[in-house]
């Protein structure tokens, strides 16, 4: 049926007159497919809800391609709100998580953690089976809390230690001819020094020493707490290199052997009879009462840039475009019945004129519009990602969440050697001042235009940190002191200054609600942006949590009510008499 929607909607795009014809071939079966996404989801009465942790997920969902326009939700930040949902649902008697042989990350898995911690408070269980780590202490973190943790036979893990591993080419170029040409502000902005280093400077090694040191401290206590060991006890085991599912047993990392057939049979005998397993992301919570105080959740992931954000029909698109986040921000402030919005950033930074325009679409929420705005910091929220943050009331942040990096830097590649070299000859005319040619990528920086561009690099930093001092009640030098381009752990931040609050997405979503002054036994609802581009009049203007496909194929009617098909199509096959509304707010219990 994907295949068949991705044929007729690319044909709608084409054509009108093959839009047409497609559709109509097509109305009956999309119309069962409506009324298929209308009603109401059939759940077993009793569900082991199941989690698999070996599944590539973006953090968020994707606002633009096939998988927006059928509503199937994608984004680690749904399997959070699920999980948070769950704990109030009756049906749901406990989880069943399937763990990745790789790291998840560690900030992901703090979350998983936290939400799965949650679920079991409420009195239900949670069962994970492991397959084998083979890297990452984040993959074994995750699971670690659970309350039954079974091994396959003869499986491996492996969760020794935390480090980073940095390329430095500046030899290879060397040799090659490339000159590297970067301005950087100040020591501890490092991204460039791959290029232009042979190793790690000392600020560079520092920082990301401390980093490491940081994250797995962090880990080693949350595991250490978990399986209620000594921490230096934990922390001997897992340094001692691959521990046999047989160790893991003895060293109380694990509690029992079998196949991932038995943990799923554990799993159900232990919901009762007639249970049945549901996987998390096809799971519909019950619906609570309308009217509730809507929580806007905007969400921005990957490299900051100017614009809007890419994707059509048949390409998923997600990002952080600075036109796309900016409208969503001011759409969700100027909506009535938003109270408050969570601002979900997973960015290591970009642009730097991008990250102010979002900045400023953050102040004008709090500013024009009296929302409150609380940022929820992901895997990263550096550089840019701190930027774009540094203005809303309240920062939460994972303790492994790596942000910061509050600094800048510019430069180019002089690459008129290396031409030469294959016998390029590289010229070029210039009008119009010194500064004419400066990225041009030939020669390197003349010396005027090195200090201009520092000048100019110097402005941007400046602002940076004044942003900062304002929105964190720093003074300046407070904040150079801890800016130059260093990242931090969340954790680190914490005590810095930097950010307000260990925690996840439900932190930050209860955290918008006091400052929103939601009664905290109130229902809420959760309202996400960027709503996914109506390209071609399709797409979802309500991308949720719940209830996601009923909205997307209402637009699809949308498409079906447009006065050029409705001509091809007749008054008889009209699809009004079926039509859902597709601006109604997505519900969740909270």
């Amino acid at each position: 049926m994907k295949t068949f929607l991705i044929a007729t909607l690319g044909a709608l795009a084409g054509a009108v007159v093959g839009a047409v014809l497609l559709v109509l071939i097509g109305s009956m079966a999309i119309g069962g497919l409506i009324n298929a996404a209308t009603a109401p989801p059939e759940h077993p009465e009793r569900i082991v809800l199941t989690i698999d942790m070996r599944e590539a997920l973006d953090d968020q969902a994707p606002n633009s391609g096939i998988e927006a326009l059928l509503g199937a939700p994608s984004g680690f930040i749904d399997i959070i709100t699920r999980l948070d949902a769950a704990r109030r649902d009756d049906r749901v008697k406990g989880v069943l998580i399937r763990t990745s042989e790789f790291g998840i990350g560690s900030a992901r898995a703090e979350e998983y953690k936290a939400g799965l911690e949650a679920f079991q408070q409420s009195g239900k269980f949670v069962i994970a089976h492991s397959q084998g780590i083979f890297s990452g202490v984040s993959a074994y973190r995750a699971a670690a809390g659970a309350d039954e943790i079974w091994i396959q036979p003869a499986a491996e893990v492996i969760v020794t230690g935390l480090g980073f591993e940095t390329l430095f080419l500046k030899g290879l170029f060397d040799k090659l001819g490339i000159h590297p040409d970067f301005i950087a502000l100040y020591e501890y902005k490092n991204a460039p020094n791959t290029y232009s280093e042979s190793g790690y400077t000392a600020a560079h090694r520092q920082a990301m020493t401390a980093l490491a040191d940081s994250i797995w401290a962090s880990s080693l206590g949350s595991i250490a707490r978990d399986r209620d060991l000594p921490l230096a006890t934990l922390k001997a085991v897992l340094e001692s290199g691959p521990l046999s599912s047989r160790a893991l047993i003895e060293n109380r990392l694990a509690d029992y052997i079998g196949w991932p057939e038995d943990a799923e049979q554990a799993a159900l005998d232990r919901a009762g009879n007639g249970a049945e397993t549901l996987d998390i992301l096809t799971y519909t919570p019950p619906a609570p009462r309308p009217k509730s105080p809507i929580i806007a959740i905007v969400g921005g992931q990957g490299a900051i840039v100017t614009g809007a954000a890419g994707g059509n029909i048949l390409s998923e698109g997600q990002g952080f475009a600075s036109d796309t986040i900016s409208a969503a921000l001011h759409e969700a402030a100027n909506d009535p019945d938003v109270k408050a919005i969570v601002f979900r950033v997973d960015s290591p930074g970009g642009s730097a004129t991008a990250s102010d325009q979002i900045w400023r679409a953050v102040e004008r929420a709090r500013e024009d519009f009296n929302k409150p705005v609380v940022v929820s910091m992901a895997e990263y929220a550096a550089s840019g990602g701190y930027y774009v943050s540094t203005g809303a009331d309240w920062i939460v942040a994972n303790p492994s969440t790596i942000t910061g990096s509050i600094g800048i830097f510019g430069g180019k590649f002089g690459v008129s050697d290396a031409l030469a070299r294959i016998g390029i000859n590289a010229e070029a005319i210039e009008v119009g001042g010194s500064f004419t040619g400066a990225f041009t990528t030939t020669a390197p920086f003349t010396d005027s235009q090195r200090a201009a561009i520092t000048d100019w690099l110097t402005r941007g930093y400046d602002r940076f940190v004044s942003l900062v001092a304002d929105g964190r009640s720093l003074t300046r030098d407070e904040v150079d002191d801890r800016a130059r381009g260093r990242v931090w752990s969340g954790q680190d931040a914490l005590e810095q200054g930097l950010v307000d609050e260990m925690g996840g997405l439900m932190t930050a979503i209860a955290k918008a609600r006091v400052l929103a002054e939601i009664p905290e036994d109130d229902a809420v609802a959760y309202k996400i942006f960027p709503r996914p581009d109506r390209a071609f009049g399709l797409g979802q203007p309500n991308m949720g949590t719940t209830a996601s496909q009923i909205s997307r194929f209402g637009d699809v009617l949308e498409l079906l009510d447009q006065p050029v098909v409705q001509q091809a199509l007749g008054e008889a096959t009209r699809p009004g008499s079926i039509r859902v509304e597709t601006r109604a707010p997505v519900y969740h219990e909270r």
